[in-house]
């Protein structure tokens, strides 16, 4: 990675990757709610212990046994960590916000890691939407159905996008080298 420059913020090709691949990521995540809450169930009701639930949920299976869309709001984290914790997941999205701004703006030419970042933010910005919003974070796909004892949580598509971003920011780190700064030999005067 490169010094600390605002180069990135001005160059388009940067730009696209990064705010391209963000504002994609966020359109399908909340495109994917929002036809998910809209068709598997009839609304949200608030229960006597203040959670939020799906009034008369629905469960469509998509792939038999592999896949299926099942509506449910998360108050917590991933795999449902820290329920009721929204002030705190709020504070931790916008320092990862800034962190990711961080990273972009000294990936240098680094396109492909400027589309992973890009995917980055779309996952916090997704879910982050919807804790401002809603106070919870909507969540519909559930893998391997089938065996819930192997996976039982429900997830959207900016927890895919995290994950998924994270996975190929690792890969990313073990193969790309970056250049090596060649030192050029110092030159006597005779």
């Amino acid at each position: 990675m490169s010094r600390l420059s605002f180069e990135n913020l001005r160059s388009p090709a940067a730009l696209a990757c990064f705010l391209l691949t963000a504002a994609l990521g966020f359109g399908l995540d909340q495109w994917s709610k929002v036809e998910a809450f809209s068709k598997l169930s009839h609304g949200m009701v608030v229960m006597p212990d203040g959670r939020p639930e799906p009034v008369n949920p629905e469960s469509v299976s998509f792939i038999p046994g592999w896949l299926q869309f099942s509506v449910t709001a998360n108050q917590g984290a991933v795999f449902g960590i820290g329920q009721g914790r929204r002030v705190l997941f709020i504070a931790v999205s916008f320092a990862a916000i800034l962190f990711i701004g961080y990273l972009f703006i000294t990936s240098g030419r680094q396109r492909l890691y400027q589309i992973i970042l890009g995917m980055l933010l779309a996952g916090v910005l997704g879910n982050l939407y919807d804790r401002l919003k809603f106070g919870y974070v909507r969540d519909m796909i559930h893998a391997l159905p089938q065996w819930p004892n192997l996976f039982p949580y429900i997830f959207n598509v900016a927890d895919s996008l995290l994950c998924t971003g994270v996975a190929l920011m690792i890969i990313y780190s073990f193969v790309h080298r970056p250049p090596v700064e060649r030192v050029q030999p110092a030159t006597s005067v005779q």
